[in-house]
């Protein structure tokens, strides 16, 4: 593995655990070895330093001859991704560290650095030959572009150098462990299965609540608010695995083919619909916390988003027509990930005394699924709400993999079922690129976005939905 960026803080917190479980698992051990690249003039002993310090920043028992011998399988080179002769250098090192590790001529390269540099690296990485005589396979990270034009040109450097089906474009939230467990819910149970469909569902609800502001991003997050950061990533790949078809396999290729026949159907809003149906905030102040505007690198006339809530609805697939909404926003109550997916009243004998059903998923900070039904009261005529609930056990819990753990392992079998293939990326920046081209116009026109007060769930955005007497069901 090569690793652009390797002196990076996302090696540090994530990279460098999740490959050290994944050593413990013994999913690699002898035969494999980590370039780790960056300006900084390191060592290979500095970097294995480092490598340890992150593995006991996320562990508090280590077998440290373990970590000694993991570690020992990595090297540094100094580079600049500019400068052709140093991918020279590192494919000498590259060679070498093939042959002492008969590592079979594979190679993963990983882009953990700033994403204006991954058009130069994969065009150096193929004209100067840095791919071996087995795999070649090139995780990407987001963001994958700001917008669809800036991704589509992204998208053909890379295609220049690498095959689609060597280009793993890493999504951390596919990789946590309710995400992956939305498939096996809707079609492993016929339950849901013979329900999840537009006959019986009213709407779906996705909320990504973080309890923290911008913190010290100020100057990246002022360039690309809630809806680049959350929404189109995070919360539609949600809803795509929420709304998707069912595929005619299990298999990777099989599960993509039925997320882009859904997501072809994905309806772009134009003015009017974003006027009516999306909302977007910025938080304020408290006597300890900045208002967003006075935060650091922060213009103090800036319109950027830190909440975003909207609907969105498809013409295909088993939930054509039915709402989804979505919201994300910071400084919230609590930091939460959740699905509510609310089904169609029936009128029946109990009348209005029998209370909407709904299916919770929660993502965040707890994995655990509850389905909400109608029971009687005790010792009573009524009925009262009660929750069947499954949820994982400490023990469970204890063995659910990192995101980051999960995927590499991934990358490593060459399953790309949990990564974004580029026709539904491609579809969530159609969808993004209307939302934002409204903005810029209801700018022009000097509308702001709507201020909400920290630690509660954002501002009003009853607007939103469909019919007046919904509301969120997470409050």
């Amino acid at each position: 593995m090569i690793l652009f960026g390797g002196s990076g803080d996302l090696a540090h917190r994530k990279i460098y655990p999740a490959l050290f479980n994944l050593y413990r698992r013994n999913v690699i051990h002898d035969n494999f070895a980590v370039i780790g690249t960056a300006r900084r003039p390191w060592s290979h002993e500095y970097l294995r330093e480092q490598v340890a310090q992150a593995v006991h920043e996320s562990w508090e028992e280590v077998d440290e001859a373990q970590l000694t011998e993991f570690a020992s399988h990595f090297y540094y080179q100094s580079h600049d991704v500019t400068n052709v002769e140093h991918y020279v250098t590192l494919k000498q090192l590259a060679q070498e560290l093939d042959e002492r590790y008969e590592c079979g001529g594979n190679r993963i390269f990983y882009m953990a650095m700033a994403p204006s540099f991954f058009g130069t690296i994969t065009e150096h990485i193929a004209d100067q030959h840095l791919t071996g005589t087995g795999f070649n396979r090139l995780v990407v990270e987001k963001p994958f572009g700001t917008d669809l034009a800036s991704a589509e040109v992204l998208n053909q450097q890379i295609r220049n150098s690498f095959a689609e089906d060597q280009v793993f474009r890493i999504d951390h939230y596919l990789g946590k462990e309710m995400v992956q467990n939305i498939l096996p819910l809707r079609f492993g149970n016929s339950l849901f299965k013979r329900i999840w469909n537009a006959d019986a569902v009213k709407n779906v609800q996705v909320t990504l609540a973080e309890r923290l502001g911008v913190e010290a991003r100020g100057g990246y997050y002022n360039n690309s608010g809630a809806l680049r950061d959350m929404v189109q990533n995070h919360i539609m790949q949600i809803i795509t695995l929420l709304a998707m078809p069912e595929p005619k396999d299990l298999s990777d290729k099989a599960i993509h083919a039925a997320k882009e026949d859904l997501l072809a159907s994905l309806v772009i809003p134009d003015e009017k619909a974003v006027s009516e149906n999306i909302i977007r905030g910025q938080y304020l102040g408290t006597e300890t916390t900045f208002e967003y505007v006075k935060e650091p690198n922060v213009a103090e006339d800036s319109k950027t988003e830190t909440y975003v809530a909207g609907r969105l609805e498809f013409s295909k697939g088993p939930l054509a027509g039915v709402p989804v909404y979505f919201r994300t926003g910071k400084e919230m109550r609590e930091k939460k990930t959740r699905v509510d997916v609310v089904f169609k009243d029936e009128a029946g004998l109990y009348g209005d005394k029998a209370k909407t059903n709904v299916l919770t998923i929660e993502i965040d900070p707890v994995n655990q699924v509850y389905f909400r039904l109608n029971g009687k009261i005790v010792a009573g005529g009524g009925l009262r709400l009660e929750r069947f609930r499954y949820r994982y056990s400490e023990d469970e819990q204890a063995e659910v993999p990192d995101g980051y753990e999960r995927l590499i392992h991934d990358v490593f079998v060459n399953d790309s079922t949990n990564f974004t293939k580029w026709e539904e990326l491609k579809q969530y920046w159609r969808f993004v690129d209307a939302v934002e081209a409204a903005w810029q116009k209801q700018n022009a026109a000097g509308e702001k976005p709507v201020k909400y007060r920290p630690y509660g769930m954002g501002p009003d955005t009853s607007k939103i939905f469909a019919d007046p007497e919904d509301g969120w069901i997470y409050k």
